[in-house]
């Protein structure tokens, strides 16, 4: 079975030193990731989410992974912890915690490593001192955040609360919808993130237990092919090696020497860490089809716009709301968070008179991004919302649109 994907042309952008066509120790033969993605015959298998973590890293000609078990995301981890001891990951080891665990990815990205973790919830929030510094200094590490309850009471089902955190991390941030969605974007996502013009970490979040504990049907290529090797000698940094050892970071420190220094320096990082977010935005559409979002129907004047497995309960209740009440829904997909796809929402929405946004979490962040960027955003409406883990049914998203078009009831404008 072959996958085709869109690119417009466009092709994934490979070091000038790759080595394409030679075996790994593994026996894996080192592909070009054009190949990989948009020619290579793929085979259905029928996997959790977990697994589907697995087989993306058993491709991902990867140097290092450091775990540390959290749930939903244990499971994977421990998974990675077998590719270890097969040999498909030259280095597995479990951290001391989550904080623990983003220094030490840190350390091994420093030093010239193509590094993968997971983590979750609480998790996350423990590490979250770590992830502007992954950016800051430029680190292409990917974390696969497998959303989950952050706040008491404690709750291990599904939130996306965490992702709101992260979105000015400098990170670049996607968010999976399906299986499939997880095990393209985890190897795309290393070269997107590893591209000299980019160079940042990657926060790819999916919706945890709805992703990665049901099983789905994803198309796999064979796993005899890997990626190339990661090239840290294209980082806009250098990596430190016997000519460029770790001391160089903070030599003569410029917080010691001058205030203003200091502000003008952050300030300039700053900007070229949000440049370098703007600037994956052509590698990030490449992989994910030509675009950042996905659409259906944008002729209907109102579309459900959100992210994640929202997506699939909104695909439900545009069904509903079809067949029961004869009411017609378009649909609009966010893939990508950071690069936020502001042109193609403004675009996809243009001529929709309402703009519903269901969310898998209490703040609605999304619904204040969508808002942001969108002319006339009274057309916006934030929600329905779930949270702490509770699903969301379709029926509850349909019931919430005639409420709000005054359907069988009274309109959400009507009380006030």
């Amino acid at each position: 079975m072959n996958k085709k994907v869109e690119t417009q042309g466009k092709k994934i952008v490979l070091s000038q030193t790759v080595k394409l066509g030679h075996k790994t120790a593994k026996g894996q033969v080192v592909t070009d990731p054009n190949e990989m993605f948009f020619e290579a015959e793929r085979t259905p298998s029928f996997l959790t989410g977990s697994e589907v973590i697995r087989a993306a890293i058993k491709r991902a000609n990867l140097d290092v992974s450091v775990a540390y078990p959290i749930t939903p995301q244990s499971e994977a981890a421990a998974l990675i912890g077998e590719l270890f001891a097969e040999g498909y990951v030259k280095e597995y080891f479990r951290g001391e915690s989550e904080f623990a665990v983003m220094g030490e990815c840190a350390g091994a990205a420093f030093g010239g490593a193509r590094v993968f973790t997971t983590t979750a919830g609480p998790g996350t929030m423990r590490a979250m001192e770590n992830f502007p510094m992954w950016a800051g200094s430029r680190l292409p590490i990917q974390v696969c955040v497998t959303c989950r309850g952050i706040n008491s009471p404690l709750s291990i089902q599904p939130d996306t609360l965490e992702i709101y955190y992260l979105l000015e991390t400098g990170m670049l941030v996607w968010h999976a919808e399906t299986a499939q969605d997880l095990y393209d974007w985890i190897l795309g996502g290393f070269l997107v993130s590893e591209q000299p013009d980019v160079h940042l970490p990657l926060a790819l979040c999916c919706d945890g237990f709805f992703v990665t504990h049901t099983k789905d049907t994803v198309l796999l290529q064979s796993d005899e092919m890997c990626l190339p090797e990661y090239d840290p000698y294209r980082s806009p940094v250098p990596c430190m090696d016997m000519e460029c050892p770790p001391v160089r970071m903070m030599r003569d420190p410029f917080i010691m020497k001058s205030n203003y220094i200091s502000y003008m320096t952050h300030a300039s990082w700053q900007q070229e860490v949000h440049a370098a977010v703007d600037r994956a935005r052509k590698h990030t559409k490449v992989l994910m089809g030509g675009s950042l979002i996905e659409t259906q129907n944008l002729d209907r004047e109102i579309l459900i716009v959100t992210s994640g497995t929202a997506v699939s309960q909104g695909r439900e209740a545009i069904r509903l709301l079809q067949e029961e009440h004869g009411i017609k829904v378009g649909l609009v997909k966010i893939k990508s968070l950071r690069p936020f796809p502001h042109e193609e929402i403004r675009e996809a929405t243009a001529n929709a008179k309402h703009i519903i946004v269901p969310e898998f979490n209490v703040a609605g962040w999304l619904a204040r991004e969508i808002k942001a960027v969108v002319p006339n955003n009274e057309r916006v409406y934030a929600g329905p919302h779930v949270a702490g883990g509770m699903t969301m049914p379709s029926e509850v998203i349909v019931e919430e649109i005639k409420k709000y078009l005054g359907v069988g009831g009274q309109s959400l404008g009507g009380r006030g």
